[in-house]
């Protein structure tokens, strides 16, 4: 379906056209992977950006898969439906891990500033896919906390169940392929990779010179 994430962001962008050259609109996107889609999003729809840092909770066996999220404000989300075989304790554990590991990114990606005002905002909450979806419904669970307009999830794909969940939390969601069986985000891509803090940057410095 896509070359690249920024194949990805581009044709996402014109499923948004209606939001295009709105004041109120920001885009926000999930790091890493998240951020070059959502900056093609936001130079296509000439809007504000920033990143929402939320992380995985992950299984102390494995980093593949989890049970949940955290956002940069402390909000959780866990599927109780996949905590079998973790303790309370792992629990705890990993959400210093990773509440850790958020501190880190906002420091690095962010220069340790906060999240931009989102007061009566259209938010346009994107990622490069949604697979299980714990991390984009913590990343909403978030934004019901504060004083925005409208909530919009979009993606270039994600799985059926998880857009049906996200449905009953967000205003909208948008995403341009939802396949069935869903194994993996990465079989939506030619080329696929895990992006690091660096490619971030470079990213976000590139973006903000093709805008001034």
């Amino acid at each position: 379906m896509f070359k690249d994430r920024a194949d990805a962001g581009q044709k996402l962008a014109k499923a948004l056209e209606k939001y295009r050259n709105n004041p109120d609109v920001i885009v926000l996107a999930i790091p890493r992977g998240g951020v070059e889609v959502g900056l093609e999003v936001a130079k296509y729809l000439h809007s504000d950006f920033d990143m929402l840092f939320c992380r995985k909770l992950q299984y102390p066996w494995t980093t593949e898969s989890g049970y949940g999220a955290i956002c940069e404000d402390g909000t959780i989300f866990i599927n109780e439906q996949a905590l079998q075989g973790v303790t309370q304790d792992d629990i705890y554990r990993e959400i210093e891990r990773q509440e850790a590991e958020i501190a880190h990114r906002i420091k690095v990606l962010r220069s340790g500033k906060p999240l931009k005002d989102l007061t009566n905002k259209i938010v346009i909450l994107t990622d490069d896919g949604v697979a299980m979806g714990s991390t984009m419904i913590a990343a909403v669970k978030m934004l019901h906390k504060l004083p925005v307009k409208k909530i919009v999830v979009a993606v270039p794909t994600a799985s059926p169940q998880a857009v049906a969940v996200l449905k009953q939390l967000a205003d909208e969601v948008v995403t341009l392929y939802t396949p069935h069986p869903f194994f993996a985000v990465a079989d939506a891509y030619e080329r696929w990779y895990d992006v690091s803090d660096e490619e971030v940057l470079e990213l976000l410095t590139r973006y903000s010179i093709k805008n001034d």
